[in-house]
């Protein structure tokens, strides 16, 4: 890569532990139909097989950046400092893309000079590649603050491209972190819960727009060892995310914090269906429609095709795959 050339695209791919993973998606970077861009892969403080694996690459766009174990939000901190692009994409490292993602964005972002921050529609995937049948097929446009804390539009983290003007405007410096001095963009006190947290200060402080593509550009993995399986774990990151927030935007969160918290509940309680938890998921439905049963009204399907979901977990396995499939499959909205 001619590094006196600014790319028009950095992607930071964050990296803990991902030896299984991280070819299949390093490939679909490598693979994209736009080829003005760079990537920067942050090591944090790997112990398998990752590294060697991205040694194997030899793509000058590639760049390695290490540091100590410290969570994805400073990682995806790390990778945004080293960055040289006009635009910011993240790519979790356990998740893929399609080839046309970055053209497609690229388009985005030139058709609407006010737009900050992209994103597309997901699909999701198993840990072997197969699609599950289901996705997030969120609202695209007139996107508002409540809509990104109530629905998060952007679905998961490696769905969103921003504008760096968008993330310097939010960025701001933590007096909890080891380096107080430095900025942060990512709330790294969050171990999860950090992209929404990201997208909401973007939509509450800036005039930056956020809108989105239909194209399902975005493969989403739903890995049982991951962040993404731990239900109890990511709902108490949640909390604390709103928490911290509230402190600069009473007005905002008093108003909507409960059919936020209603939509998050009926969320988790799908992915505790999907992870076969028929307990934890039966709670947190029955949670999410006593915090605020207007999503029975605002979206009927969506809370019956979750509670036929939660009734199948205690079935019989192939029934329970069967009645699972059915009610998931034709959901498309966006994650909550």
């Amino acid at each position: 890569m001619n590094n006196s050339k600014r790319p028009v695209f950095s992607v930071v791919v964050p990296m803990y532990n991902v030896e299984d993973y991280i070819e299949c998606c390093l490939d679909s970077l490598l693979n994209q139909s736009y080829k003005d861009f760079e990537i920067i892969c942050v090591d944090d403080g790997c112990t398998d097989k990752t590294l060697a694996k991205l040694n194997r690459y030899q793509d000058g766009r590639i760049r390695l950046v290490q540091q100590a174990n410290s969570g994805l939000a400073a990682a995806r901190n790390t990778g945004i400092r080293y960055s040289r692009g006009i635009y910011i994409a993240f790519l979790d490292s356990d998740d893929f893309w399609h080839q046309d993602k970055l053209k497609l964005h690229h388009e985005h972002f030139l058709q609407n000079p006010k737009l900050g921050l992209s994103y597309s529609a997901s699909l999701f995937v198993d840990e072997l590649d197969q699609a599950l049948g289901i996705g997030q097929y969120p609202k695209l446009s007139n996107i508002s603050a409540a809509d990104v804390f109530c629905r998060n539009p952007v679905g998961n983290g490696s769905a969103a491209v921003l504008r760096r003007a968008a993330l310097n405007q939010i960025a701001f410096f933590n007096p909890n972190s080891a380096k107080p001095s430095q900025l942060q963009y990512f709330d790294e006190d969050l171990r999860q819960s950090e992209d929404v947290d990201c997208w909401l200060r973007l939509a509450l402080q800036t005039q930056w727009e956020v809108q989105g593509l239909r194209q399902a550009l975005t493969f989403y993995r739903v890995n049982q060892q991951g962040l993404s399986g731990n239900v109890s774990k990511q709902l108490a990151s949640w909390e604390s995310a709103v928490a911290k927030l509230k402190q600069k935007h009473k007005k905002f969160f008093n108003r909507y914090y409960p059919l936020a918290r209603a939509y998050q509940l009926r969320y988790l309680a799908r992915r505790a269906v999907m992870n076969q938890e028929s307990l934890k998921a039966t709670v947190l439905f029955i949670k999410a429609i006593a915090c605020n049963s207007k999503i029975i009204i605002q979206e009927p399907i969506r809370t019956l095709m979750t509670l036929a979901g939660v009734i199948a977990s205690y079935l019989p396995g192939v029934v329970f795959e069967k009645v699972k499939s059915l009610a998931f499959s034709n959901m498309k909205s966006s994650g909550a």
